[in-house]
């Protein structure tokens, strides 16, 4: 069997050292595998498998030799060593946004599409958190009864945002106990007993990034550019796990039923819905699984052909990490990279 030398750069990161976990956690057929950061965090250890590790500072040379580079590091940092690493030979799975929309670069969810991956020509983006555990519910659906609208509001955890607003939601909870006041580093506003409706930057339009990376990354992925999607992005003091409150229009009718007969045969989706036994998926349940969980499915009201449902997932894991590392299993699938 070959095995496959990887680096992972943005290594430190709270997503970089969740795809360490989950590179251990299924097995995947490392030889060699480096750590890579910036400057900063050059020198501090890593451990991988019991082993203890150094992590390098980024530099062309850091990725001779590498099959697959899993880059969590941001969109200039992903478009400053994604070509570099590709012109050394390796296959890079970036998690910034930064090529999602390039038509030249495959946006892959592996439950939903992912044949597109033998289209890369080096470079294979990674979608947004919302947008991956969204196709991963919609998508079974789609394939049988076409969507033709989608109207989704995120309830998204403050990790989503990094390390920092973790950090931002522990101290205001703490200061807020105890009469003070902190001023939230990473995020637009207090998060502690609050929800804030803005995450990424407001468009001329009126929605944010964020909002429009769900309503194109889900077009792209689903191969359906006539869907419409309207999406409202909120952040809420929750610390890992995202939440959506979904609803859908298709051409074909459904019942709840069927819906959930469907889903509940969708690979990478767990359905928890007997709301009178008060089961339904919560973040806090959700956290450190790799499923998208659904449940709350009902008829919704406001139109013919509609559905509401609630969708969870580990916003760490299925939301970045684990989609990272089931692309590079796809990739050994189909024999689309150098091993030894």
């Amino acid at each position: 069997m070959k095995s496959y030398n990887i680096a992972i750069l943005g290594a430190t990161g709270a997503v970089g050292q969740t795809m360490i976990k989950v590179l251990e956690e299924r097995d995947f057929p490392v030889d060699e595998i480096r750590f890579l950061a910036s400057e900063r965090s050059a020198g501090k250890e890593i451990e991988y498998y019991g082993l203890k590790y150094k992590v390098e500072p980024v530099t062309p040379e850091a990725f001779e030799g590498i099959d697959i580079a899993l880059f969590s590091a941001g969109g200039s940092r992903s478009k400053e060593w994604a070509p570099i690493a590709v012109q050394k030979g390796a296959v890079v799975v970036d998690n910034s946004s930064a090529f999602r929309m390039d038509p030249e670069v495959p946006l892959v969810v592996p439950e939903v599409n992912p044949e597109d991956v033998k289209q890369h020509k080096g470079i294979i983006a990674n979608p947004n958190c919302s947008t991956i555990q969204m196709v991963v519910a919609l998508n079974p659906i789609h394939r049988e009864k076409t969507i033709k609208r989608i109207i989704v509001s995120t309830y998204q955890a403050v990790s989503g945002a990094g390390a920092t607003a973790i950090q931002d939601l522990e101290q205001e909870i703490k200061a807020t106990m105890e009469g003070k006041f902190y001023y939230p580093q990473a995020l637009p506003a207090h998060i502690a007993f609050n929800v804030i409706p803005h995450i990424d930057v407001f468009e001329d339009n009126g929605y944010t990034k964020e909002e429009l990376k769900m309503v194109n990354e889900t077009r792209k992925i689903m191969h359906a550019p006539d869907i419409k999607v309207s999406p409202t992005c909120v952040r809420v003091p929750v610390y890992i796990s995202h939440s959506e409150s979904v609803v859908i229009e298709t051409e074909k009718p459904i019942t709840p039923e069927e819906a959930r007969d469907i889903l509940s045969k969708a690979e990478g989706v767990i359905v928890e819905d007997d709301p009178k036994a008060n089961v339904y998926p919560m973040p806090i349940d959700v956290a450190g699984k790799d499923d998208v969980f659904v449940g709350r499915i009902r008829e919704d009201l406001s139109f013919d052909n509609g559905l509401a449902m609630w969708v969870v997932a580990d916003n760490l894991r299925k939301g970045a990490a684990t989609n990272a590392v089931q692309i590079a299993e796809l990739l050994i699938k189909y024999d689309l990279v150098r091993g030894h």
